[in-house]
């Protein structure tokens, strides 16, 4: 055992002297250490930065859910005007043809009416039925495979809608 320990000092004796030797050479020493300081101080700001920008995102994460749930809570009591707005605005997001559906409330009851598309009929009622405040979602809405000839969802609509978010808004 005490071989092993002698043998490892040796080691470690051996490496700190070449790392001096290295470091003091009178000819490239100065250059070495000068290197070694800016990397050292790269490294240093890398973390920094890299801590920085966690804190930042924790702080917008927990600002972002604690609005969400005052959204959730107070959201609820919001009247058929304001109800209105959320779910156009959430259409808006939602399907390509926003323009082709008429929106109406009445008593937190939301109803839905004109023309989407079959593939976002689902997703759409889903998501408005999940703003806070809406009661209860009627789609009366015509679903239509393609556009084909309906003249509301004609034109090249939105290309964003369908990719997912990272975070839902609601």
């Amino acid at each position: 055992m005490r071989l092993i320990r002698s043998a490892g000092l040796a080691a470690a004796g051996v490496c700190a002297g070449m790392m001096t030797e290295y470091l003091l050479d009178p000819d490239r020493g100065k250059a070495r250490r000068a290197r070694m300081r800016d990397r050292t101080a790269h490294r240093a700001n890398d973390l920094t930065d890299g801590v920085r920008g966690l804190s930042r995102d924790v702080s917008n994460r927990g600002r972002g859910m604690a609005m969400a749930t005052r959204y959730r809570v107070t959201g609820r009591s919001a009247d058929d005007a304001v109800l209105h707005d959320r779910v156009r605005a959430e259409l808006g997001r939602l399907v390509s043809h926003p323009h082709a559906i008429q929106v109406r409330v009445d008593g937190r009851t939301v109803t839905l009416a004109g023309d989407v598309l079959a593939d976002e009929d689902k997703q759409a009622r889903h998501a408005i039925k999940r703003i806070p405040g809406v009661k209860d979602v009627d789609s009366q809405w015509t679903v239509h495979e393609e556009p084909g000839s309906v003249p509301t969802l004609q034109g090249k609509g939105r290309s964003h809608v369908g990719a997912k978010r990272s975070q839902p808004m609601h």
